[in-house]
């Protein structure tokens, strides 16, 4: 049976094309979301963006009876509706403000759900309280689901333990720099391009090993000291491995703070500066405490210089992994002075061509799909790009584990011979700080 879907503004600005993606049942949207729309049209953040390009796609599409019989989204697809308002059931006035945009949305819900009995009417939202409030008034509601990864839990077994391999795989994979022909593995058959592997023998014998899916082959991961950085565990050791090979394009980093994510790729991004034209590090500008930028004092460079500040911290910890004198740390203040390592938000690189560049986005838990797709599109050549962040600390309200930019770029990419994926599980900043992650 055909369905009606109710899509609340917050689906619209995650996705310009929603409205393409339920299949043949018929979608409405209600009217106050285009005046709310409105008010996100000018500005320079993608969800600006999403709500210019849903209007233009809506102007594209619309004719002379859209808003009385509806627009037909296509072949196999639904019909498109714009609702006006609805007044408020006695239900909802008992309950809830009329002035609310989220109530006024919901009642929309409510006058089609009881106007049109022999449809199912859902509302879709990615606010939580908008999908219970309309669950409390016995209408049904529903997250937007396109987009978002069916198994998180994946990402957290990136790294793969075997145990009781033969001992004497293990010392080849020692002894030979060219690595072993991986048909040679009993477990050859469950692993994915450029997978990472601790391989441990019936004795104490064992070996940190990557699977390399051009050469077919198992071979060896040493660790390597990366700008006066040294992993201190196997996970980082792993990571440095993936964000040092040449031939891997595309990294991505997850693990909780303190596991190292952007220190690690700050020190790789340096380790191989001669090979690119410039290193850029970025985040997306997410306020705190639901207050914008704008309250902050200075100019633009000094209201975004406290949100730049933990990458800036990041690279003093390698500066100081130096002495003033060093021509190391000399060169990091000159490849800064020369913008050869830009640190920047997010927001100021659209547009740019990405040609030759060593890019590191943090904090990639807050991106969007679209985001994350939009900037590995603007990926040219010789260029290598590097996404972290902790799943578990998003802090846009319409994003959670699965539909975030991070883990669906993860997703997508997982298996593809150019890209690596590791999830670090040890804190390494200090005892305390690891304590409190896991108990606070």
């Amino acid at each position: 049976m055909k369905k009606v879907f109710v899509l609340d503004t917050n689906v619209i600005l995650h996705d310009h094309k929603s409205v393409y993606n339920f299949e043949d049942n018929d979608i409405v949207i209600p009217i106050i979301v285009l005046e709310e729309l409105d008010h996100f049209k000018k500005g320079t953040d993608l969800i600006n963006f999403q709500a210019r390009e849903f209007m233009r796609e809506l102007d594209k599409i619309s004719g002379k009876n859209f808003f009385s019989k509806g627009i037909s989204l296509g072949q196999d697809k639904g019909t498109l509706y714009i609702e006006t308002g609805k007044p408020f059931p006695k239900e909802m006035l008992e309950s809830f403000s009329e002035t609310s945009v989220d109530n006024r949305i919901i009642a929309v819900a409510w006058d089609l759900k009881h106007s049109h009995p022999n449809k199912p009417v859902v509302l879709v939202s990615q606010d939580i309280n908008v999908r219970m409030k309309a669950k409390a008034l016995g209408i049904a509601a529903e997250d937007y689901e396109s987009g978002k990864v069916a198994d998180v839990e994946a990402f957290y077994k990136a790294i793969v333990t075997y145990e009781n391999v033969d001992e004497k795989i293990i010392e080849r994979i020692y002894a030979d720099q060219f690595g072993v022909p991986v048909i040679e593995l009993p477990f050859a058959k469950d692993l994915i391009a450029h997978q990472y592997l601790i391989l441990k023998g019936t004795g104490s014998v064992s070996v940190l090993a990557h699977y390399n899916p051009i050469d077919k082959t198992i071979d060896r991961v040493n660790k390597q000291r990366s700008y006066g950085i040294d992993p201190r565990n196997a996970e980082q050791t792993f990571a440095l491995d993936a964000l040092l090979r040449p031939d891997i394009k595309l990294v991505t980093l997850t693990g909780k703070a303190g596991t190292g994510k952007t220190l690690l790729a700050l020190a790789a991004a340096l380790q191989q500066r001669q090979e690119f034209e410039q290193i850029l590090l970025a985040r997306p500008i997410i306020a705190l405490a639901n207050r914008d930028m704008g309250f902050l004092p200075g100019d633009a460079k000094e209201k975004i210089e406290p949100y730049m500040q933990p990458l800036y911290d990041n690279l003093s910890i390698i500066k100081h992994k130096f002495s003033v004198t060093s021509t190391e740390y000399k060169r990091i203040d000159e490849m800064v002075k020369n913008e050869q390592l830009v640190i920047t938000p997010l927001a100021y690189i659209r547009g740019r061509s990405l040609a030759n560049i060593f890019f590191i986005i943090d904090e990639a838990q807050n991106l969007t799909p679209h985001e994350v797709k939009t900037i590995i599109t603007r990926a040219g050549e010789g260029t290598k790009l590097v996404f972290t962040g902790d799943l578990q600390q998003i802090d846009s309200p319409y994003l959670d584990a699965k539909s975030n930019g991070l883990s669906y770029v993860t997703d997508k990419m997982k298996g593809q011979d150019i890209f690596a994926h590791i999830n670090l599980m040890k804190g390494e900043r200090s005892y305390l700080a690891d304590l409190a992650s896991e108990l606070l």
